[in-house]
């Protein structure tokens, strides 16, 4: 093995650590001596490679996104063509079950983005924005399809949506108390007809109060 090779084997091992502390524990638990101690890492070699915590943690939080990013691109290929209310639920829908999947993504998500570290703010803004971008790619083409109340223009409900998402998914990641995929999915449909309701016409769906008589 060349001097490269281990070098790049120290550092992925390195990253390795911190992926599992940050995916485990809240930013403010996490410490270069605590990622040291609980892996076997040498104080030496970790400060060789890496200054801080916040590079770590900043690699860490690229990870995530680009994961998610993945996931949500390949899964989205499958809502292909479909230009409904449906559409946007499961859109919607798909970063959670990423979550489900990916647990320890998903507390490394929340450090960045429901807890960050203020002086990693304006970073973690910057690393967001290929999905803040891809979420406006989707929905701009769904919502061209879908029939708006008269009075609202597309630009107006594209606007409203990209304001909606990450809120729509922090009042999950914040009040999320249900373990059972089902019963989550249960919530989220709820909540997104009341995002929903007062932006587009759903003649072709039942109330929920339809849905109940039934």
């Amino acid at each position: 093995m060349t001097q490269k090779e281990r070098q790049e084997r120290s550092r992925r091992e390195i990253l390795r650590a911190a992926r599992e502390e940050f995916g485990s524990h809240d930013y403010g638990q996490v410490t270069m001596e605590s990622i040291c101690s609980r892996h076997g890492i040498s104080k030496g070699m970790m400060y060789h490679y890496y200054a801080n915590k916040d590079e770590l943690f900043l690699l860490c939080v690229q990870d995530t996104f680009l994961s998610l990013r993945d996931y949500v691109e390949r899964e989205a290929e499958k809502l292909a063509g479909q230009k409904n209310f449906d559409a946007i639920k499961k859109y919607f829908m798909i970063r959670e079950y990423f979550f489900q999947l990916e647990p320890k993504h998903k507390r490394v998500f929340e450090n960045a983005m429901l807890r960050p570290p203020e002086q990693l703010r304006e970073q973690i803004q910057i690393l967001h924005r290929p999905l803040e971008e891809m979420n406006r790619r989707f929905l701009r083409v769904v919502v061209s399809g879908m029939r708006r109340r008269p009075e609202l223009k597309e630009e107006q409900v594209n606007r409203y949506l990209e304001s909606i998402v990450y809120t729509f998914s922090d009042m999950l990641l914040r009040g999320r108390t249900l373990e059972d995929i089902h019963a989550m999915l249960e919530a989220t449909e709820e909540l997104l007809d009341m995002i929903l309701f007062g932006v587009f016409q759903q003649a072709d769906a039942p109330s929920r109060e339809q849905k109940t008589e039934q």
